[in-house]
């Protein structure tokens, strides 16, 4: 999803749902769709204020659910502690396998879930409403070297 599309989906769903249009969420906004890796929400609080000055950390923490519900934003838990997100650009189903060593996040296309996930709900008189694939994997190259090659690549 471009950016224009972003935002004029996120300007509507936030009509819809009675709050108000600021600069401070549009440059939020902004920010996220800007990233091409998970980033966390002080990241994110980072790369809006170099957008808009005058975006605060407390906006930040009361958008990202707003963009999470409309879906312009993935949340993606991986059991850090920490939340982080990355816009939701299409709607191919993704597996992420988490390096357990560096936590870097790589996701892959699994076009097979929306099949799976589907067949498994119907089966149980169900529709599916989300679902997630997530492998936490060991880097071979760090059991077997002391260095994982993935965290020099991280951002």
């Amino acid at each position: 999803m471009s950016i224009v599309a972003a935002r004029k989906k996120f300007q509507a769903y936030l009509t819809d749902q009675g709050l108000r249009v600021t600069s401070q969420r549009l440059a939020i906004l902004e920010a996220a769709f800007a990233q091409t890796k998970h980033f966390t929400a002080e990241q994110l609080l980072d790369h809006a204020r170099a957008i808009d000055s005058s975006v605060s950390r407390a906006t930040v923490y009361r958008t990202l659910p707003i963009m999470t519900e409309s879906a312009l934003v993935r949340e993606v838990d991986i059991g850090s502690g920490e939340k982080l997100y990355l816009p939701a650009t299409n709607s191919t189903q993704v597996a992420q396998v988490v390096c357990v060593d560096c936590n870097r996040i790589f996701e892959i296309s699994a076009p097979f879930m929306e099949w799976y996930g589907s067949t498994v709900s119907s089966k149980l008189g169900l529709k599916p409403v989300s679902q997630r694939l997530q492998v936490s994997a060991n880097c071979i190259a760090f059991h077997e070297h002391r260095s994982c090659p993935n965290r020099t690549k991280q951002a």
